[in-house]
C-alpha cells in the first residue's frame, strides 16, 4: 500500500530539513498519524527519473503532487522551485498549499471510518 503522504528529497538540497519540518508539523496540526509519512532520499537520476522527481522537496498527498509542477519542468536530482501563493518565489512550498493538501487528506480519513 502506497503512504497517503509521501517527502521526496535530494541531499545536496539545502531547504530539503525545513521542507519536511513543515510536513511534520502539519500533519501533526491535521491528526494525521506519523506513520502515514513516507520520507525518501533521491540518491541518483536513475531513480528521480523512475519516480518522475521535479527536484527536492517534492511532497505528495494520495500520489498526486501538492504543487504540481509545469509540463516543461525538468526530472532530476536539482533543488525546487516554487511560486507562492502572493507571487513570490522560493525553495519552499507554500505552507497554505501544504496545510490544505494534508486537512483534505485528513477530512477523506476521517469520512473512511
Amino acid at each position: 500500500m502506497e503512504p497517503a503522504v509521501e517527502f521526496l528529497w535530494w541531499r545536496e538540497c539545502p531547504s530539503w530539513e525545513r521542507a519536511l519540518t513543515i510536513v511534520r508539523e502539519e500533519m501533526e496540526r491535521a491528526g494525521l498519524p506519523a506513520a502515514h509519512l513516507r520520507v525518501a532520499e533521491v540518491n541518483d537520476e536513475a531513480a528521480a527519473e523512475r519516480l518522475g522527481f521535479p527536484g527536492s522537496p517534492t511532497i505528495r498527498v494520495r500520489g498526486e503532487d501538492i504543487d504540481p509542477p509545469g509540463p516543461d519542468t525538468p526530472i532530476g536530482l536539482t533543488c525546487r522551485v516554487y511560486r507562492r501563493a502572493d507571487g513570490r518565489v522560493s525553495p519552499l512550498p507554500d505552507p497554505e498549499r501544504v496545510r490544505s493538501a494534508l486537512a483534505a487528506l485528513a477530512d477523506e480519513q476521517g469520512k473512511c471510518r
